[in-house]
């Protein structure tokens, strides 16, 4: 009798013990279904709210908001800066054309031409007043007295040359002399100090005019908001250092932003600036909570794989394998973070730009329009959950690792045509004169742009290089358009084709997919070539969705989900 409870009593603990697993392996797969689930069948399950769909649907729209607002004030600040260099080349600058000639505005052949343009300056300057239409004036320093101009002669120490051009004696050592005057002042530098321009072509090897201005932008008060006041420092330099008898002129301008002091404007202009600022500061709350509910759906995530792999390795002593870690590996959430902490650090600064407290526009549209790209990229995530819209993202991802490698052999081609390119054909071709405009100029013959005129803008004066440029271009275009290009095509086609095929056979099922519908055989995996574990690592984390039972409805949403 005592025989036979002891045994009751083992079948009870043995049946509870099993009994007790059971739930907590139906638990883990509840769980597991529930996380692959999309936000509607999220809904649809527990009646849980999609909040990480509905903040991201509301920071798309602000963002996208956010960007065209600071993209207009922009605009506005790029055109006065840009149109402001082309005053100022007009103004100061004689017989300027309106037009570079190339990376210099100007160039002259003789003395008197150097003299004239020297002048020229100081003369439109001394009558800057009276000649400007804008709200251009000289600068102040902090006491305010006007800032001079200075102009400053850089030469060899010692130079001189026999007539007959045979004897040269040179000291390489270059001497600065500098002198200031002041604005008002500077129509009469020429008489005042006729010593100090008598210049030594021979010796000359630049003139230096530099004198700073200020202006303001009026044109943002239209837009109800707030003027920016600049300072131009403006560098005029006469070129000399070929001494091949042609002097070319630069102008150079250093612009500063800041905030206008004792500035009193009626209007709007101030309370539009407010309520912009209330929207930042919202856009930036947004952006956090989206950036919390992530990274919270990233910790559960590891939670979750660590339930998972504890479990297998407990009742069946295996590990999970990598393609179902990488499942749980979400990369949108770290994208939708990495496009979060970005808008957050842009509108931090777009809401200084807006206080006047700083003037970096460039820096803060980047941080905005790189965000707002990321953001508009994430939308693909949720477009994954459907079939048909999944396509590019399982494509992309099935011939990355094939493209990437394909890419580092073919660029090692294309740096050696740029390398040769430039070494041979920039002294004669303008599209190679620097190392960037040849990579550029080759990327665009690679996809068929201004082919014709590439080739015809080489004149034949040398004729070794004018055949080398035809056996160079035509060489180049053959191998990278004919084979390169396409062999590029045929490994995203390839990878195309087979997601087709796999979208229509079935992907294979993993460990992941066969626990979520309940199957109990899970054998060790046989040893398989490198190809097919590329396949698999590349396609097995994007299945598409079946409808023949509620487990594989959600087996196969779980492999959508990224």
């Amino acid at each position: 009798m005592e025989l036979l409870v002891r045994y009751l009593e083992r079948s009870n603990s043995i049946s509870t013990a099993l009994t007790q697993d059971v739930i907590k392996e139906d638990n883990l797969r509840d769980d597991l279904r529930y996380y692959f689930m999309s936000p509607c069948e999220k809904y649809r399950a527990r009646r849980h709210l999609p909040w990480k769909l509905a903040v991201q649907i509301l920071k798309i729209v602000m963002i996208t908001t956010q960007l065209i607002l600071f993209g207009l004030s922009n605009q506005l600040v790029v055109a006065y800066k840009e149109e402001n260099m082309m005053v100022l080349k007009n103004l100061f600058l004689k017989d300027y054309s309106g037009v570079d000639e190339d990376d210099y505005s100007v160039a002259v052949y003789t003395q008197q031409s150097v003299y004239d343009s020297l002048f020229y300056v100081m003369d439109q300057y001394s009558q800057l007043g009276r000649l400007s239409v804008g709200s251009l004036s000289y600068g102040e320093d902090g006491d305010g007295n006007l800032l001079p101009l200075i102009v400053c002669k850089e030469y060899y120490r010692r130079g001189s040359e026999d007539p007959s051009g045979e004897a040269h004696d040179i000291d390489a050592q270059l001497e600065t002399d500098c002198m200031s005057h002041d604005p008002k002042t500077a129509s009469q530098w020429k008489t005042q100090n006729s010593s100090y321009f008598d210049l030594d072509f021979y010796r000359l090897v630049d003139i230096k005019v530099t004198f700073h201005l200020k202006g303001i932008n009026l044109q943002t008060v239209r837009y109800r908001e707030l003027p920016d006041c600049y300072s131009f420092y403006i560098t005029i330099i006469f070129d000399n250092q070929c001494h091949s008898g042609k002097v070319k002129l630069f102008l150079d301008i250093d612009v500063q932003s800041s905030a206008c002091q004792n500035w009193k404007i009626s209007g709007t202009a101030e309370k539009n600036t407010h309520y912009l600022l209330l929207f930042d500061g919202f856009v930036i709350i947004v952006c956090l909570t989206s950036a919390v509910l992530c990274t919270r759906s990233i910790v559960l995530a590891v939670r979750l794989l660590q339930r998972f792999s504890r479990f297998f390795r407990e009742n069946y002593n295996r590990k999970v394998c990598e393609d179902d870690q990488n499942e749980f590996l979400n990369g949108w959430y770290v994208l939708v973070i990495v496009s979060d902490l970005l808008a957050i650090i842009g509108s931090i600064l777009k809401v200084e730009i807006q206080a006047k407290s700083l003037t970096s526009y460039d820096v803060c549209s980047i941080f905005l329009g790189t965000s707002t790209l990321m953001v508009w990229v994430g939308v693909i995530r949720y477009l994954g959950y459907f079939q048909k819209y999944n396509v590019l993202i399982l494509t992309m991802k099935a011939a990355f690792p094939k493209v990437l490698r394909f890419c580092c052999c073919a660029g090692m081609i294309y740096l050696g045509y740029t390398f040769c390119g430039w070494i041979v054909l920039g002294p004669y071709h303008e599209k190679f004169e620097g190392l960037s405009r040849v990579a550029e100029c080759l990327f665009s013959l690679l996809n068929g742009d201004d082919m014709f005129t590439t080739f015809a803008q080489l004149k034949d004066k040398n004729t070794l290089v004018w055949l080398f440029s035809r056996a160079y271009l035509y060489s180049f275009i053959s191998l990278f358009i004919y084979m390169v290009l396409s062999l590029f095509i045929a490994l995203i086609t390839d990878a195309y084709e087979t997601i087709k095929r796999f979208q229509k056979d079935g992907f294979p099922p993993t460990d992941l997919q066969k626990f979520l519908r309940e199957q109990k055989d899970f054998p060790v995996a046989e040893e398989a070539s490198q190809t097919d574990m590329r396949i698999r690592s590349s396609l097995l984390c994007c299945c598409p969705k079946t409808r023949i039972r509620e487990e594989e409805d959600v087996a196969e949403n779980m492999t959508s989900h990224l």
